[in-house]
């Protein structure tokens, strides 16, 4: 062990339940000897990780300046075989986990370390990006390029925290699985083949950790999950001088009377969101829902007898996504006389619901924040973050998100981390990992 000494544990136990799963998770709090103090071995730890911090630019640079979005798998594969022998040469073994043809998608870097001792941690990354651009850019403080904060940013982060420890032995007899996806931004259908290796990863871990972008001194304990609806409205057709009248309301006065209640009888709850975003309708309508897009054709003289409506439902649990069908589906169901209504869902990305579990990981992230002088961390609203990898695992595991690199433009061409923020988290992480696994 390198000259450690083993630090005191602390249990807190958390029972919660999926179905018919019942997971129990441990989550393991291990405390320097006073607040804003470090142990000795805790010091070796931040003197490594500020080694390593100064190999991690170079690093991002390297893979930011390979074009990776989702459908570029030849990209994605790259970034892969770039990230791939970093693990090994700390000792983890690695694999990529390929996907089938059919489902174009790129696949996933694994890579594992197994032992003995302290919480099982999975790491979780991913290797795609929503845009490709404009190669890698220093412009002060600020690291630009498609995927500096979402998230080849934070998949460094992770790479120089296992460094350092690997540096000081901490790494030796641990159980650390890291999972890179590469269709995080873009999830490969079906979901239960293109997350099936990170199932796996979670059933064999305690604890799971994601490094999307952190949102200034905060880090995630709940994130909402999304699903996709559609809704087909059907009206009557006639002369246009008719409308609400004999032929009724037509199929676009009903459509927008029903998105109108969604908005009135849905809009003002508490972490829900619910955005209609593609409207098509007229006399006849056609709609590619696969590309999320169609054409309609109409004429001022004519009631549309056709309207289809898309959009995408946001939740913080499955109570609240169940609650949510089930109003919409009454709604729709309150159609108007000579109109037809039908709405279905479609599950995307299930809810990271608030645990104790999860903000028992908050705690022990905010006291390595604070030992090593850099403030306090505190949990960010569940509204101001989207959909992540992380909330297919979130039933099995005690979970903490954002903890990778701070910055702001994601999914833009302007793009940018905050070069300083790189070096905090790796520091800050290090110490995390650290401590859950003594």
């Amino acid at each position: 062990m390198s000259g450690f000494r083993r630090c005191r544990l602390s249990p807190r136990f958390v029972v919660f339940r999926k179905k018919a799963l019942v997971a129990l998770v441990v989550v393991l709090g291990c405390r320097s000897a006073s607040a804003g103090d470090l142990t000795p071995e805790e010091q070796r730890i931040v003197t490594a990780a500020d080694a390593a911090a100064t190999a991690a630019l170079p690093l991002l640079e390297r893979a930011v300046n390979i074009q990776s979005a989702t459908m570029n798998l030849a990209g994605v594969r790259a970034v892969g075989a770039l990230f791939r022998p970093q693990f090994e040469r700390i000792g983890f073994t690695t694999r990529w986990a390929e996907m089938p043809a059919e489902m174009h998608r790129a696949g996933h870097l694994i890579a594992e370390r197994t032992g003995t001792k302290g919480k099982r941690i999975l790491l979780i990354g991913h290797l795609d990006t929503v845009l490709e651009g404009k190669p890698f850019r220093r412009n002060g403080s600020r690291a630009e390029g498609p995927g500096t904060v979402d998230m080849k940013g934070g998949d460094v982060i992770v790479l120089a925290a296992l460094q350092a420890l690997h540096d000081c032995g901490a790494l030796d007899d641990r159980r650390i699985i890291v999972v890179f996806t590469g269709d995080e931004e873009q999830a490969g259908l079906p979901i239960e083949r293109s997350r099936a290796d990170l199932l796996d990863a979670a059933r064999r871990s305690d604890i799971a950790l994601a490094f999307e972008a952190a949102v200034d001194d905060t880090a995630t304990v709940a994130r909402r999950g999304v699903g996709s609806w559609w809704l087909t409205v059907g009206g009557a057709g006639g002369h246009s001088s008719g409308i609400l009248q004999e032929p009724g309301a037509g199929a676009i006065y009903e459509a927008a009377r029903i998105l109108d209640a969604f908005r009135r009888e849905l809009g003002g709850e508490k972490d829900l969101s619910l955005n209609p975003s593609l409207v098509l309708g007229g006399t006849e309508v056609e709609h590619d829902a696969e590309r999320s897009r169609g054409s309609a054709e109409g004429k001022t003289n004519v009631i549309a007898g056709r309207t289809i409506v898309e959009g995408d439902l946001r939740f913080l649990s499955d109570d609240q996504k169940t609650r949510a069908h089930a109003k919409m589906s009454e709604i729709v169901a309150r159609h108007l006389p000579r109109t037809s209504a039908e709405v279905v869902f479609a599950d995307e990305y299930p809810a990271m619901a608030p645990k104790p579990a999860n903000y028992e990981l908050l705690d022990a992230f905010d006291r390595a924040s604070r030992d090593l002088g850099m403030g306090p961390v505190r949990a960010l609203e569940p509204t101001k973050r989207g959909a992540g990898d992380i909330s297919f695992v979130a039933s099995f595991v005690a979970c903490l998100d954002g903890i990778g690199a701070s910055g702001e433009h994601s999914h833009r061409a302007d793009e940018y981390a905050d070069v300083d923020s790189i070096s905090t988290q790796i520091k800050r992480v290090a110490l995390l990992l650290y401590r859950l696994t003594r």
